[in-house]
């Protein structure tokens, strides 16, 4: 069974007809919501700026936003002290043993 759905989004004025998986429409839904939210205030606070400019804005602060919580869910730092302190483990209990 074909669990797809076909929707039509608007953001910043503009309409954009997809098919998604249905499980998935509320999040796609939400998503095209924050980019309605940021561009309106980015057109809010600078109202000379071009159509393009505030979408070029929103992209880039969802871009950095997101390059923000890839790095804070980087756990190699964490995963590289645990194998130094498991090998110092290791070898106090082996001299022990």
């Amino acid at each position: 069974m074909d669990d797809k759905i076909n929707i039509n989004l608007t953001m910043a004025e503009v309409s954009y007809p997809l098919t998604i998986d249905r499980s998935q429409e509320e999040m796609v839904r939400e998503a095209a919501k924050q980019v309605d939210i940021r561009v309106n205030a980015y057109r809010k606070f600078y109202k000379d700026l071009p159509k393009e400019v505030t979408l070029g804005m929103a992209a880039f602060q969802f871009a950095l936003e997101t390059l923000q919580q890839k790095d804070r869910n980087d756990t190699a730092p964490y995963t590289e002290k645990i194998k130094e302190l498991t090998e110092v483990l290791e070898d106090y209990f082996r001299e022990q043993g």
